[in-house]
């Protein structure tokens, strides 16, 4: 199953080391070409190309480091991950061409209502070749894709084909990279700097458990695993001003290996909450529940805990699944 490459575990992060230093950074902050509506603050400029071209086409780096040219105002995109997707949707585009949710065999719920009648053209990061001819795109949105036969496959069908997320990017950065490939660098500057503020708000507005320590844990058929603190539900956390419990206060994006029983109280916090992916991660958490180290747990005693939706809170994250995340804390911790 794809998900299981996303997030990194703690091995596969340290060896993609290398990659993030070129990162979505690269595809953010070098963006060449005729200027349309990328943001006048980038480090865009016009290139020869374009101007031959009257200014059709611009150049980026994606989040591998390599120079793709890209339309100066793409009309038909295609997305492979659902974190592309919301992206763009948050850009106020609507793509051609969709892949199913994370875990899904269908659109993230979150998104359905803006996708309605898109064509699906495969699951994530597995696209259906013809699918993905028959939607005609002019730009291809590939996440974080790191098989080169596929990418070779998609480029084949538009050289304009972006890595669009390195293994350690955030969301933030990621997303502002896929703003400069659409050349709405700064409307996704606005789209972040109104997250950030409805964040901190919401986070302002909890009552009792203002600044308090949230477990965020996805449960695996092997067992749960808590996320790192700059893994996307965790880092909307942060920007809420909430904490997280000591045993879960590592850097990183990615999650910790799956826990056994003995080791369950390290995902023990003043509230606790559970996403899963798959039947069997339900079932496994379902078996739990019942155990005395689970029921030991200071949240479960407390009745802290909060199921939430694994398609959202376990994703690499965007402004759309951000604003889920918010609504989730604040309708669980209190807020307005």
């Amino acid at each position: 199953m794809p998900f299981a490459r996303r997030p990194l575990s703690p091995v596969r992060r340290r060896a993609a080391q290398a990659l993030a230093v070129t990162g979505a950074a690269a595809l953010l902050l070098t963006g060449c070409g005729s200027s349309g509506s990328s943001s006048s603050g980038s480090s865009a400029a016009a290139s020869p190309a374009a101007d031959a071209a009257g200014g059709g086409k611009r150049t980026v780096k994606d989040a591998t480091g390599k120079a793709v040219e890209v339309p100066a105002e793409p009309k038909r995109i295609v997305t492979l991950t659902q974190e592309d997707l919301d992206a763009v949707l948050a850009l106020g585009v609507k793509p051609v061409g969709i892949t199913n949710g994370q875990g899904l065999a269908e659109p993230p719920a979150y998104l359905k209502d803006k996708v309605q009648g898109v064509p699906v053209v495969g699951n994530l990061l597995q696209p259906v070749m013809d699918k993905v001819i028959a939607a005609k795109p002019d730009l291809i949105l590939a996440g974080d894709m790191q098989d080169e036969q596929v990418l070779k496959q998609l480029r084949e069908i538009t050289p304009a084909t972006l890595v669009t997320m390195a293994p350690t990017d955030d969301w933030k950065l990621a997303f502002r990279g896929i703003g400069n490939a659409v050349n709405k660098l700064d409307q996704a500057n606005k789209v972040i700097g109104d997250y950030e503020a409805k964040a901190a708000k919401a986070g302002g507005e909890l009552t009792a458990n203002k600044g308090a320590a949230v477990s965020i844990v996805r449960w695996n058929p092997t067992g749960p695993s808590w996320m790192e603190k700059k893994q996307f539900a965790s880092g909307v956390a942060l920007d809420m001003g909430l904490t997280r419990p000591a045993a879960q206060d590592k850097d990183g994006n990615a999650h910790s290996p799956a826990l056994s029983l003995e080791k369950l109280n390290e995902i023990d916090g003043d509230w606790l909450f559970l996403s899963t992916l798959t039947d069997d991660g339900r079932a496994a958490l379902k078996d739990v529940q019942s155990k005395p180290a689970y029921q030991g747990l200071g949240a479960v005693k407390n009745n802290h805990t909060v199921t939430v939706d694994g398609s959202v809170w376990s994703t690499r994250g965007g402004p759309l699944a951000a604003d889920v995340v918010i609504g989730d804390f604040s309708k669980a911790l209190g807020g307005s």
